[in-house]
């Protein structure tokens, strides 16, 4: 139960974090007003941009599935207004195939527009969700980056037919065409695409800036109480 601890009161600048929850509770609250819970199947997409102060309580409960993941912003939107985006279980699209289900969380899947589109990256986000014996392909742009996350079950992907099982990450180099296999066991994984920004990094814990001098004015910005820049936008 050491995940109820949760992730108190913490900054973040020139990034967005994607918290997505397959099941469970997490109250939320930030430093533009918002308060709520994110629930299973749920979405919580934050800008963070120029500084914005924000925490994630889990709740206890039977089970606690989700992750999150932090977008890079470009150079130009490091410091953007703050926005919260709640998605709802309800505007995330679903498609089914034969013995496959993709939750489509932003950008495209075929012709079905994604819950989200993003306003500063681009990127395409699906959850799926395999039987025991199905395969999936999806068609990529080569000049994107790729990766999965395995939620649970034993998989096999990409061109060199890799297996990777529960709670494992992978990046792939690949062709135009990705593909999937669950030959055993059901599996779930999400898998995230986008275009490399191909910027320096300077990255120092909640904070991601394009130069040590942009970091280091953040953590000093932080001990005088003047990190926050704006209202930003409530959702």
């Amino acid at each position: 139960e050491d995940y109820t601890a949760g992730f108190p009161w913490h900054p973040h600048r020139g990034i967005e974090t994607i918290t997505y929850l397959v099941e469970g509770e997490i109250e939320h609250g930030d430093s533009l007003g918002n308060t709520g819970v994110i629930g299973s199947g749920e979405c919580q997409w934050m800008r963070a941009g120029s500084g914005i102060v924000h925490q994630e309580m889990p709740q206890a409960a039977q089970r606690m599935l989700g992750l999150q993941i932090w977008l890079n912003l470009p150079a130009k939107d490091k410091m953007a207004t703050p926005k919260y985006n709640g998605i709802t279980k309800e505007e995330v699209p679903v498609v089914n195939e034969p013995g496959v289900e993709v939750r489509v969380l932003a950008g495209h899947y075929k012709d079905v527009k994604g819950a989200t589109q993003g306003d500063n990256v681009k990127a395409t986000y699906l959850d799926v969700t395999m039987e025991a014996g199905a395969s999936w392909h999806l068609e990529t742009d080569p000049g994107q980056t790729l990766f999965i996350y395995a939620f649970y079950g034993e998989a096999i992907f990409g061109k060199d037919e890799q297996p990777t099982a529960s709670r494992q990450a992978v990046l792939f180099d690949y062709a135009q065409t990705f593909s999937a296999k669950a030959p055993k066991t059901a599996t779930r994984f999400v898998l995230l695409m986008g275009s490399p920004l191909k910027e320096p990094i300077a990255w120092g814990g909640p904070i991601v800036m394009n130069s040590k001098e942009a970091l280091n004015e953040a953590f000093q910005e932080l001990e005088k109480g003047t990190f926050i820049k704006e209202a930003g936008v409530k959702a």
